[in-house]
């Protein structure tokens, strides 16, 4: 094996997670920080769900990764593809072979569009969209704008996923456009949920059951879409617990959430958890490998049991900056995270609830004036232009 270079501090993905550590670790003062990412774009994902409600144009979700590398950081444009903790090294695509002294794997999420019978090939047409692609979100608007009457299906895999809220996001705001256009009454709404409340904190759960009454929207617990017949346009559902349901669904319009998991080579390596999701590891308050000591991993691809958000990461990253520094100071690492993570979940063309929570699901509110189990008009305009400005001005600068 022929080493091509070893850095100090070796990161594993160029995108919320790892450019946010990368930034931190350098205003930190290390000097020696490189950062392999294949991508050429960077995305700001949580505004897509915005992009599919026509309140947002898919462009402004997306930047050049040259202009969120943080300056003084080797950018190795390549795709990660094994890992040896013993040797401590990471091996590329192409063959290409680096050494660390630590290592932080932040690698984001997979999407397995292959796991839902049918999906990959209706993607895309006859109303068939998802919010989770950059290219797709402008298609969701497109097939919500021309649905006048019919039905309309909104799904939530079994599983974790990312950005827990945006399978019910797209379905109240489709269903406030569709009010205002004076058509929601012609349109059977439908939102496939695998849990037995919209919400795990009761409170919430209670107020957006009220969301839920005042669209007239049929919600389906305990269930999920196992299958996709786009030439008939119709969706097999399954019962996922007692009380869930199984049949079919037509649809004019389709919004679907793949099930998710640990990328493929994260699965495999001797990093990954062992289980079907195969995430990276990890102990969930110092966010350290349980088996390497010098192994650290955040974001979507972390095994630690919070909602899977760019809000987590915010939090997670100056933990693991810590922690880092502590492990290569041969100190004991005193940093933790606990588990907070934020929804902000849109109800409507102007009003949004923002449920902030730890581990524990005991509430966290950034702004506690407003009560957080309700949605306010002014945590709308926090998810349109508040949250986009804080992750390109400050996050990813290791700024907030």
């Amino acid at each position: 094996m022929t080493i091509k270079a070893k850095h100090q501090i070796l990161i594993v993905g160029g995108g919320t997670a790892g450019i946010t550590v990368a930034a931190r670790l350098r205003r930190k003062g290390y000097a020696d920080v490189a950062v392999i990412e294949p991508n050429d774009q960077h995305y700001y994902q949580p505004l897509w769900t915005l992009v599919g409600a026509g309140q947002a144009k898919a462009s402004t979700t997306v930047r050049p990764e040259s202009s969120v590398m943080p300056k003084g950081v080797t950018w190795i444009r390549n795709a990660a593809s094994a890992f040896d903790p013993d040797a401590n090294t990471v091996t590329c695509a192409d063959g290409a072979t680096y050494e660390y002294d630590a290592l932080v794997v932040s690698p984001g999420i997979q999407l397995d569009w292959n796991r839902t019978e049918g999906l990959e090939r209706a993607l895309g047409h006859n109303g068939v969209s998802s919010n989770y692609k950059f290219d797709l979100a402008p298609k969701t608007w497109e097939f919500i704008r021309n649905t006048r009457s019919g039905s309309a299906v909104f799904t939530m895999p079994s599983g974790p996923i990312k950005c827990g809220g945006a399978p019910q996001k797209i379905a109240y705001l489709a269903s406030d456009y569709w009010r205002r256009e004076g058509v929601l009454d012609k349109i059977d709404v439908h939102l496939v949920l695998p849990t037995p409340r919209a919400f795990g904190i009761p409170e919430i759960a209670d107020n957006l059951d009220k969301v839920i009454a005042d669209y007239g929207i049929q919600l389906h617990t305990m269930s999920e879409v196992t299958a996709v017949d786009g030439d008939s346009k119709k969706v097999s559902l399954s019962a996922v617990g007692e009380g869930g349901t199984d049949g079919t669904l037509a649809y004019d319009v389709l919004h679907v959430v793949p099930r998710q998991s640990a990328p493929d080579w994260i699965k495999t390596s001797p990093l990954s958890t062992g289980d079907d999701n195969g995430y990276v590891d990890v102990d969930k308050f110092t966010m350290q490998h349980v088996r390497y000591p010098n192994v650290f991993g955040l974001g979507d691809a972390g095994s630690t049991p919070n909602s899977k958000t760019g809000a987590a990461v915010r939090k997670q990253a100056p933990v693991v900056v810590e922690n880092i520094d502590a492990y290569l100071k041969g100190r004991p690492l005193s940093a933790e995270y606990d588990g907070y993570s934020s929804c902000p979940i849109v109800t409507s063309s102007h009003d949004m609830l923002l449920a902030e929570f730890d581990y524990d699901l005991r509430l966290e509110p950034s702004f506690p004036i407003l009560d957080p189990t309700k949605p306010h008009r002014p945590y709308w305009y926090l998810k349109k232009y508040g949250l986009p400005w804080l992750y390109w001005n400050l996050m990813l600068k290791g700024l907030a």
